[in-house]
């Protein structure tokens, strides 16, 4: 891949919706695809030599991640249905990016947890309880797993939502920010 997928991710979650250009080499516009690509991308990587447990558990927290986007905007998606989802391997790391234009994390989770006063503590929240925008479904341990599967591998995940975001590796820092993500943007990185 000759883009820099980081930066078409961003200009993709970023844009008036008029103004989105959906490359067909990362839109996953429903579920299906989006399972296949996965799917495709654990083949790529068990084939490029990496550590198969590893290559499963990474299939798992982007399977994860990229599930919720589907589960929680399902019927209220604000503009364009679908998510970005694109990967790219080079100076043996692995760089892994996925980007929804739904609610988002807080929008989400307010529904269960009124009290939630902003994007930080939503972020807080979603990856240290057990706790799903989904209830009265006993659900809620997937941003859990995503916290626990990447200090277990290893990698570093930047996490997008609203005006803050989390930094997860062997620890979570959350921090506010200047731009806002209306959906979500996340970024997965290992070396490999």
């Amino acid at each position: 891949m000759n883009m820099d997928i980081k930066q078409t991710a961003y200009q993709w979650i970023t844009a008036k919706p008029k103004n989105v250009n959906i490359i067909d080499d990362y839109y996953c516009q429903t579920r299906d695809v989006f399972e296949i690509r996965n799917n495709k991308m654990l083949n790529d990587l068990i084939k490029g030599g990496i550590n198969e447990n590893k290559v499963y558990l990474i299939s798992a927290i982007i399977g994860e991640i990229g599930n919720n986007s589907f589960d929680h905007n399902l019927g209220n998606w604000p503009d364009i249905i679908g998510i970005f989802f694109g990967y790219e391997t080079k100076n043996q790391e692995l760089e892994i990016i996925l980007a929804d234009r739904g609610q988002g994390i807080l929008k989400t989770l307010k529904k269960v947890k009124p009290k939630l006063k902003n994007n930080s503590e939503a972020l807080q929240t979603a990856f240290t309880e057990k706790i799903s925008g989904r209830a009265p479904e006993n659900r809620g341990n997937g941003l859990k797993f995503v916290k626990n599967s990447v200090e277990e591998i290893s990698a570093n995940l930047f996490f997008a939502s609203g005006n803050s975001y989390a930094e997860l590796n062997h620890q979570m820092k959350i921090k506010q920010t200047n731009q806002n993500i209306k959906g979500c943007l996340a970024i997965l990185k290992i070396k490999i």
